[in-house]
């Protein structure tokens, strides 16, 4: 493969009973190249977690079988997935689950009626390249090096024969 063309495929768990909302964020992120799983509720999202190693996950905050809060415990206090950033996603306003979310370690709060699909992956790739340093842009052309470019074979004065 050629160095210009290697691309590490991010994975991002949206764990949200909504399905229009997990259909539009999972089609945005795919759009920007991450690879997407869904949980349709808190348990699922804790077993996806755990099986499939996302990079970061999407987790509402109020589900049919438990809160985001309690999945967020639940996921940083297992060695296996503690270090997965999680970012709480709502449509409640709610002061002290944002402030209780926080403390408990999610990286950020986002509340579903203030930011489009576009916003969202940039806010993903934003978070993903503060806690990975990794990168993650449109992949840029592979370099040219003038070592690797062919030799003249022109001598002074020739006209040019080829295309440039």
């Amino acid at each position: 493969m050629n160095p210009g063309t290697f691309r590490i495929s991010m994975k991002i768990l949206i764990i949200d009973d909504d399905q229009l909302t997990s259909t539009t964020w999972s089609m945005g992120l795919k759009n920007a190249s991450f690879d997407v799983v869904n949980a349709t509720n808190g348990q699922d999202g804790i077993n996806q977690a755990k099986s499939q190693k996302p990079d970061l996950i999407l987790l509402d905050q109020i589900m049919p079988d438990m809160l985001g809060n309690e999945v967020l415990i639940t996921l940083k206090q297992d060695p296996e997935t503690s270090a997965i950033p999680v970012m709480l996603i709502s449509n409640y306003n709610e002061n002290q689950m944002m402030k209780d979310a926080i403390s408990q370690g999610a990286v950020d709060y986002i509340l579903k009626y203030q930011i489009e699909t576009k916003d969202l992956v940039d806010k993903v790739k934003t978070m993903l390249n503060q806690v990975g340093g990794v990168n993650i842009s449109t992949p840029a052309p592979a370099p040219v090096t003038p070592a690797a470019a062919p030799a003249s074979t022109d001598t002074p004065g020739d006209k040019p024969t080829g295309s440039a």
